[in-house]
C-alpha cells in the first residue's frame, strides 16, 4: 500500500490535531518517543524536546525493584522542569515493588507512569518482565491494579502482538489491561519471538484498536513520516510512538508531529545538520555523565554520521574515541570538510 499523500492528511484522520487524552491528562501531539534502553537519558531526551516541544518522552525503562541502587534511581531523578510531558517506565513482576516505584517516579513528576510488558531481552523476561507477562496475564492484571491504585497519575502499558506465532493474544490481553485500569495501551507489532526482526504487523494493531475503548498508540516500523502515515492508515490508532527510527535521528518525533499538526513536510536535516547535532549530543554526554557519556557517546556518534563522502571512515574513528576532544575534533573536521568553514 502506498503511503497517503501528506496534503490528504486533513481527511484521513482529522483526530491527530486534538490533544491525545490519557486518564485526564491531555498532551497536545500524537506522536511519543519510545523508551531505549541506554539511549533515552537527559541529553537524548533535550535534543527530541527541541524538535517535539509537546511530545511526551519517556525516560529509559527502570526496574522496580532496582530503585534502591543508584544507577536506577538516576533514571528517574535525572529530569529536567523543561521536560515536561515526561512519563516514567517501569518494569518488574511484582506488584508491591512496581507500586512503590510507581509513587517514587510520580513524586519525580512522572505525567503518566507506563509498565513494560513488552521488552523481549532474555534478561528482562527471565526475571518475569517484559514480553513474558504475555504470558501470565493474571499476573499482568495484578500488576496494573496495584499500580494504578497506588498512584493518581495514568496508568499505561506497552507491550506486544504475543509471544510466538502459536501464541498471539494481544486482543484478550488488552481487554484485560483496560479492564484492569490501563488508561492506554502502546502495541508493538512483533511477537516476543521476532524481537526486532521482519515487518512490524500493523494488522493486529487494528484489530486491538478496535476492541478497546482507550487509546491504542501503534509502535514498530515507525521509521519516517510515510510510515507513520501509512500505519495509522492501517491501524485507525491514535498516534504513533517512535523507537528504533530515533537513533542517530531525534528529528523524527518532530518531522511526523509537524505533518500532523500542519499537514505540511518540514526540511529534512542536510548531512551537516546531523553532524552538528552530533558535535551537541557529544557535549551533552559529556556534560551529564562525565567519562560515561563518552562511551556511550560512541554509538551515537556513529549513528549520526551518513550519507556523505567520508562517511564510513569517520564513522570508524569516532567509535574508538575516548575523550570530548577527540570526538568534537573529527567532527569540526567533517564540518569543515563540508562546510569550508571552521564549523
Amino acid at each position: 500500500m502506498d503511503a497517503p499523500s501528506v496534503h490528504h492528511l486533513t481527511d484521513l484522520t482529522p483526530h491527530l490535531r486534538e490533544p491525545l487524552v490519557i486518564g485526564d491528562v491531555a498532551i497536545h501531539s500524537r506522536v511519543l518517543q519510545s523508551p531505549l534502553s541506554g539511549v533515552t537519558d537527559r541529553a537524548f531526551r533535550e535534543l527530541v524536546r527541541r524538535y517535539a516541544p509537546q511530545s511526551m518522552l519517556y525516560t529509559e525503562m527502570v526496574q522496580a525493584s532496582g530503585l534502591c541502587r543508584a544507577q536506577e534511581l538516576e533514571k528517574i531523578m535525572d529530569i529536567g522542569p523543561e521536560e515536561q510531558p515526561i512519563s516514567i517506565q517501569l518494569f518488574d513482576c511484582r506488584p508491591d515493588f512496581m507500586a512503590e516505584a510507581a509513587r517514587m517516579a510520580a513524586a519525580e513528576g512522572a505525567k503518566t507512569i507506563d509498565i513494560n510488558m513488552g521488552c523481549p531481552v532474555n534478561k528482562i523476561t527471565k526475571k518475569g518482565g517484559g514480553s513474558s507477562l504475555l504470558r501470565q496475564p493474571e499476573v499482568a492484571e495484578a500488576i496494573v491494579k496495584t499500580v494504578v491504585e497506588a498512584v493518581s497519575v495514568p496508568v499505561t502499558v506497552k507491550t506486544r502482538i504475543g509471544w510466538d506465532d502459536d501464541d498471539i493474544n494481544a486482543v484478550e490481553f488488552g481487554r484485560r489491561m483496560e479492564a484492569a485500569g490501563a488508561q492506554m495501551l502502546t502495541l508493538h507489532g512483533r511477537t516476543r519471538r521476532q524481537g526486532y526482526h521482519g515487518p512490524a504487523r500493523w494488522d493486529w494493531i487494528a484489530r486491538v484498536k478496535a476492541a478497546l475503548s482507550i487509546p491504542v498508540i501503534a509502535n514498530g516500523d515507525i521509521v519516517s513520516v510515510d510510515s507513520a502515515l501509512r500505519c495509522l492508515a492501517e491501524t485507525g490508532a491514535d498516534g504513533v510512538m517512535c523507537s528504533r527510527g530515533t537513533l542517530g535521528y531525534p528529528f523524527l518525533v518532530g518531522e511526523i508531529d509537524h505533518v500532523f499538526k500542519t499537514g505540511h513536510l518540514a526540511p529534512p536535516p542536510t548531512p551537516l545538520d546531523r553532524l552538528r547535532c552530533a558535535q551537541e549530543h557529544l557535549h551533552l554526554l559529556w556534560q551529564y555523565k562525565g567519562q560515561k557519556g563518552i562511551h556511550q557517546a560512541r554509538k551515537h556518534m556513529t549513528w549520526y554520521v551518513k550519507g556523505f563522502e567520508g562517511a564510513a571512515p569517520l564513522r570508524d574513528q569516532l567509535c574508538h574515541i575516548n575523550t570530548v576532544e577527540e570526538g568534537d575534533t573529527l567532527l569540526r573536521q567533517a564540518i569543515h570538510a563540508l562546510t569550508g568553514t571552521a564549523g
